[in-house]
């Protein structure tokens, strides 16, 4: 069964023949990319042809000039598909492997789990890269600076698919690229990279594209210096005994713990509090240990009531964290003690 780009479907071979052909015809019809469903359902997103130009031009632009990829990501999700794109435009050939490149420019995209790994099986492979794009998921200031020890140039992007991908990078808008911080305080994004709507859901398209601007599902603030600081999701925040907790802050609070690989904190539906805050964390540190460890920086409220313990944080096929998956094993199982 061949690919197609309505939706994108196929091998990377296959993708990358469609995206050639899509590159090179007049006035093609806008592709179609499924969402990875990490928070929900999955959509699929209509992204024509010169946002993704916009997009993968200005990435060149800011990352140094065209250069060659290595694909590490699905190519049916839109990072994956954007490393194939930007080879198009770049005139270069993507590989899979470091090895086999012999672009005067290199770059890697991948997500933080791929990149903890990657450093953990050796760095070696992932010094000679000119940028390697980190995205997906908040890169924990820690692995960025694990990793830049090693020599690693990292980029840290923020993106969806409703943007073609990564449209701000180190907090810092690609060019042409518009970013504002809403009065409710929810991320809005402008410029000529924003998708033209969701298949066959135009309600929905019309509350996520309000007067040119895409408002995303996450909440964030621009610092002194202009730079966007996304503060986590919408839904992120967990509503414990009246009190409003944002469960990526505690998280990160529980990742800096030495004896935490991974960890994320979601809300569990709780008869005496509302909603429960819950932990689902790979280490070997404790619920005691954790709470007094989130206690000793934020408001002890804020600590969790039950941890479930895993080997590692459940994955999708892209490399983000399945959080419905987490919501499942918090709701199911835990460590009351």
């Amino acid at each position: 069964m061949g690919g197609g780009l309505r939706p994108v479907r196929g091998s990377a071979e296959e993708v990358l023949a469609l995206l050639h052909a899509w590159d090179r015809a007049e006035d093609p019809d806008p592709l179609l990319v499924e969402t990875s469903g990490s928070t929900g359902q999955p959509k699929r997103v209509v992204l024509s042809r010169s946002a993704m130009r916009a997009s993968a031009d200005a990435t060149h632009a800011r990352l140094g000039g065209p250069g060659q990829w290595v694909l590490r990501l699905p190519p049916t999700y839109v990072a994956g598909l954007q490393v194939l794109f930007r080879s198009v435009r770049a005139g270069t050939r993507p590989v899979e492997e470091a090895s086999a490149m012999t672009g005067e420019r290199r770059y890697l995209a991948v997500v933080p789990t791929q990149l903890t790994r990657m450093l953990a099986s050796g760095p070696d492979e992932i010094r000679g890269f000119d940028a390697v794009l980190v995205g997906g998921a908040r890169l924990d200031p820690r692995l960025r600076a694990r990793a830049e020890d090693h020599g690693v140039r990292v980029v840290a992007t923020y993106g969806m698919s409703e943007t073609c991908g990564g449209c701000v990078y180190d907090g810092v808008p690609l060019d042409g690229v518009r970013v504002a911080v809403g009065d409710e305080g929810r991320v809005r994004i402008g410029g000529p990279v924003l998708f033209d709507g969701y298949d066959g859901a135009p309600d929905l398209t019309a509350q996520a594209k309000v007067d040119g601007w895409f408002v995303t599902a996450d909440l964030g603030r621009l610092r002194a210096d202009g730079r966007l600081e996304v503060l986590g999701r919408v839904d992120d925040v967990v509503v414990s005994g009246g009190l409003n907790v944002p469960a990526p802050v505690v998280a990160d609070r529980l990742r800096e713990h030495p004896r935490v690989r991974e960890a994320e904190v979601v809300g569990v539906p709780d008869d005496e509090w509302g909603q429960q805050v819950v932990a689902v964390v790979a280490g070997e540190a404790g619920l005691a240990e954790l709470r007094d460890w989130v206690g000793e920086r934020h408001p002890r409220a804020w600590a969790p009531r039950r941890v479930v313990p895993v080997p590692a944080l459940p994955l999708l096929s892209n490399g983000k964290v399945d959080r419905l998956a987490v919501e499942r094993l918090a709701a199911s199982c835990g460590d009351p003690s």
